[in-house]
């Protein structure tokens, strides 16, 4: 059963796209549900998706597709459920849900890649499970974790190298000093160190060769925290 602010956000989505085939914005949905932040839009996306009634497209770090309609609002023909074709709409770039790794007590767990991470010039978050790592459960601790391929040399300092894999913690807050996965503008996927210095979020390389970019608080978000590293030789 979804939620009123669910059923609100997919009747939007659905009803912009039949009227005029002209995909809404974050921003519009954000105005059109009456919200105060995009955050709040990201969080409806998921729980949607997490539902089965959207999903977001393999490598295509904007765009959503509806699945289907609540019951209610597929007539019946016939005692036969209305056929529903899915509509693929635009979105800003959000997380791929990750599912909370299970396992025995000293069995390896399976943590999904989801593509690669900026470590230097900033490029997009490749939004995609394309395989999977084993991992000791105690490397891990509690929560869900997934994993990044890092793609650049700002944080060399800090023993993270062109070609690691990181292992992340996913959560939406982080400490002063820690290292996490930060989405800037809905769209640019980096690993930085957080620091905040006033009303400024600071998102600091570990190489002397890359500047320390400061955003506005809204501008930022945090996608989740470095756990771990793993390095083929």
């Amino acid at each position: 059963m979804l939620t009123r602010k669910q059923h609100e956000l997919l009747m939007f989505i659905h009803e912009r796209m039949k009227e005029s085939g002209i995909p809404p914005s974050f921003d519009e949905m954000k105005e059109a549900l009456d919200l105060k932040s995009k955050s709040g839009i990201h969080r409806l996306i998921t729980a949607l998706e997490e539902r089965g009634f959207i999903r977001r497209l393999p490598n295509r770090a904007r765009a959503l597709e509806v699945l289907k309609l609540p019951e209610s609002m597929n007539p019946s023909l016939g005692g036969r459920r209305a056929r529903f074709e899915p509509s693929v709409i635009d979105g800003n770039l959000g997380r791929v849900p990750v599912p909370m790794p299970e396992a025995p007590a000293n069995q390896n767990v399976a943590i999904p890649v989801m593509g690669r991470i900026a470590a230097g010039t900033p490029i997009e978050a490749i939004q995609n499970h394309s395989h999977s790592i084993s991992l000791p459960p105690e490397m891990l601790g509690a929560g869900e974790h997934y994993a990044l391929e890092v793609r650049g040399d700002s944080m060399i300092d800090a023993g993270i190298f062109d070609g690691d894999t990181v292992v992340i913690h996913k959560q939406n807050s982080a400490n002063n000093g820690e290292i996490v996965v930060a989405l800037v503008d809905d769209q640019e996927a980096t690993l930085k160190r957080l620091r905040r210095k006033g009303n400024s979020i600071a998102l600091e390389a570990a190489n002397p060769a890359y500047e320390t970019r400061i955003f506005n608080p809204e501008r930022v978000s945090v996608q989740g925290r470095l756990v771990g590293l793993i390095r083929r030789y």
